[in-house]
């Protein structure tokens, strides 16, 4: 039998010494505090070290560019062009007096009209309103990661060693702690819901069930750092309602469901994900759609109105945008989710950017490659707001609800209201917009010559 040299023996000791007490640490600042719903306040404590340090770094690196005599920041605007809310009909108005001399009222087409839509076209590709929504903002800042400020440049030794202590202590330290209970969470919740489904329908089932997915999305919150805080939880969804928030990251769903209990709603899928829908069903009535299912607009409200019916039910979680904003803006709410006839509980969701990025940029960035940059970044935080709970008046279509809806969560989170699609992320803009445009010309011109017949 092979014997261990004192050395080796040494090493396996210290090794296991230090497996125990690694989690013993877990098990009892992270994972049993989890369990319970209560916090320690490490989270904070690290939070507000971290900010010293970057104010420090920012300082440091003002000076030395000052002392180097070069630019320190980026010149950044939310639009490089200047935009007037001015009118189709005024804007060319003022070009053909500026230059045919004619005025407006001449029914003809005239030449000089079409530099106001080369104009508009220019303007729109140069700084349009939804391609940047897509990229992640630019930090005044420097928070010791790779997206900052790209004036930044070398300024001191103990700057550049500094953040090459922050690559260690994120790769080295944060990222091994973060996988180990990004793994605990997501097995606890696939053991916990898989026995808990086993169970009789009932209050025990309901009450084990709730824990059981608080417990585990607590764990899984823990797992990037989150530091989350909520604003009025008197209007925190109730059974029988759909809970709508704007989307940035994949995660929202966590950072909610780790404050309430919520059916969601989604596509099956195969894989990892498969397995925790499969057992998640089983212990929660959630709402998963086959591949084919998801393009049946008829079927998807039959099953969400069906199960909004149902008081006792958990109220469901959507996010009508369809896809991730980069955490400036709302953008067009989807329809679908307001026609159903139930009480809408709106929840608005703003991170912090300085401790990490949370926009997930789906295509750039693949789910493996998103979640290293997460569990590699200082720390997740972000504010939520739970707002008054809404329905659609008499009067209102599925449409204008919406838009009442996204106009409320956007005013809270202080984000940019847009009417755009997110889906134009992906495709390519409406034959519709470009027809809107030709008929507000064509009214214009038409318009002039059936006034000036009458007259």
């Amino acid at each position: 039998m092979f014997l261990l040299l004192p050395f080796d023996s040494l090493v396996v000791n210290l090794l296991g010494i230090s497996i125990t007490v690694l989690f013993t640490l877990l098990l009892v600042f992270i994972i049993v505090p989890a369990i319970f719903g209560v916090s320690f306040g490490i989270r904070k404590v690290y939070m507000k070290t971290l900010l010293k340090i970057f104010q420090w770094a920012t300082l440091r690196i003002e000076r030395g560019a000052k002392e180097k005599n070069h630019p320190l920041y980026k010149p950044y605007v939310n639009g490089i062009i200047a935009k007037d809310p001015t009118s189709l009909e005024e804007e060319i108005k003022e070009i053909r007096r500026s230059g045919s001399g004619k005025a407006l009222d001449t029914p003809e087409f005239e030449l000089s009209d079409i530099f106001y839509f080369c104009r508009k076209g220019i303007e729109t590709i140069m700084d349009d309103e939804v391609t940047k929504r897509f990229s992640a903002e630019e930090l005044e800042s420097w928070n010791l990661l790779s997206r900052t400020n790209y004036n930044f440049q070398y300024i001191s030794l103990r700057l550049t060693v500094l953040w090459g202590l922050g690559v260690l202590i994120r790769y080295c330290f944060l990222l091994p702690l973060r996988i180990a209970l990004a793994f605990t969470g997501i097995s606890l919740l696939v053991t916990g819901t898989t026995v808990v489904g086993y169970l009789p329908n009932g209050r025990c089932k309901d009450f084990l069930s709730k824990h059981v997915h608080l417990m585990c999305y607590r764990i899984c919150v823990r797992a990037l750092t989150a530091i989350i805080t909520y604003h009025d939880r008197e209007n925190r969804p109730r059974n029988g309602g759909i809970c709508v928030a704007n989307h940035t990251s994949p995660i929202d769903v966590i950072i909610l469901a780790s404050d309430g209990y919520y059916a969601m709603v989604g596509q099956i899928h195969g894989g990892l994900m498969g397995v925790i829908q499969r057992a998640m069903v089983k212990a929660c009535p959630h709402v998963w759609f086959e591949r084919s299912e998801v393009k049946d607009r008829h079927l998807v409200a039959r099953r969400l109105t069906e199960h909004v019916q149902d008081k006792s039910k958990l109220p469901i979680l959507i996010f009508p945008e369809g896809t991730c904003i980069n955490n400036t803006s709302v953008m067009m709410f989807k329809k679908g989710s307001f026609e159903i006839g139930a009480t809408v509980y709106p929840v608005a969701i703003k991170y912090d950017p300085q401790f990490g990025d949370a926009f997930w940029n789906s295509s750039k960035y693949g789910m493996v490659t998103y979640l290293l940059r997460m569990m590699t970044s200082w720390a997740i935080v972000c504010s939520v707001w739970y707002l008054p709970p809404m329905t659609r008046q008499p009067e209102e279509d599925a449409v204008q609800f919406a838009n009442r809806v996204k106009s409320a969560i956007a005013r809270q989170g202080g984000l940019v209201d847009l009417l755009w699609d997110g889906g134009l992320k992906r495709e390519k803009v409406k034959d519709a917009f470009k027809e809107e445009q030709q008929k507000l010309y064509s009214k214009m011109i038409v318009g002039n010559h059936e006034d000036r017949s009458r007259s």
